[in-house]
């Protein structure tokens, strides 16, 4: 686990098209795409294109950092309609930044800045792969609480997965969206 001060040095931030050769370095590594329905990235245009037009406009999109250099993202997925009151998390990180608890420090933050930006927000839940351990133990760590196992949920890369569902609730559950 890092020490404090390393971890001292993870932020969150908006995209910015400068940060495609950073992202690229772990959008186009194997063993960080392996769980993410996306396939890995084999191309800068590819990668810029993502960071343009997907990650730049999405509604919480945020860029994790190291010394302010992209080593990851985590995204919010926000409901509609009757599903206003929820949200899905993503994240993926850089290989060798795993296992230093910076994921569960960049969850932890994220999660919290989410539910004070989204007032209506009483949910926040996660779809992991059952073989994905280390995203399962990331997200107890902060709180989550898994529901079940989804059989046969998902196409990934094309094999029907098993997907288990957490979730973590607002804290303040005295607001209901009208």
């Amino acid at each position: 686990m890092a020490n404090d001060c390393y971890l001292s040095r993870i932020t969150l931030r908006p995209f910015k098209l400068n940060d495609v050769d950073d992202f690229m370095l772990m959008a186009s590594d194997d063993m960080v795409t392996y769980y993410t329905r996306w396939n890995t990235f084999t191309s800068i245009e590819q990668a810029l294109t993502f960071i343009r037009d997907v990650c730049i406009p999405h509604p919480w999109c945020r860029c994790v950092c190291f010394n302010d250099r992209c080593i990851g993202f985590i995204s919010f997925t926000l409901g509609s309609g009757d599903e206003r009151c929820k949200a899905e998390i993503g994240y993926a990180i850089a290989a060798r930044y795993r296992g230093q608890g910076i994921c569960t420090k960049v969850v932890k933050i994220a999660v919290s800045q989410v539910f004070k930006d989204f007032p209506c927000l009483l949910r926040i839940q996660a779809l992991v792969d059952v073989e994905n351990k280390a995203s399962q133990r990331v997200l107890e760590k902060v709180g989550f609480l898994e529901e079940g196992v989804l059989r046969k949920y998902a196409f990934v890369k094309g094999k029907a997965r098993d997907i288990a569902i957490s979730s973590l609730l607002s804290i303040d559950n005295t607001h209901h969206p009208e």
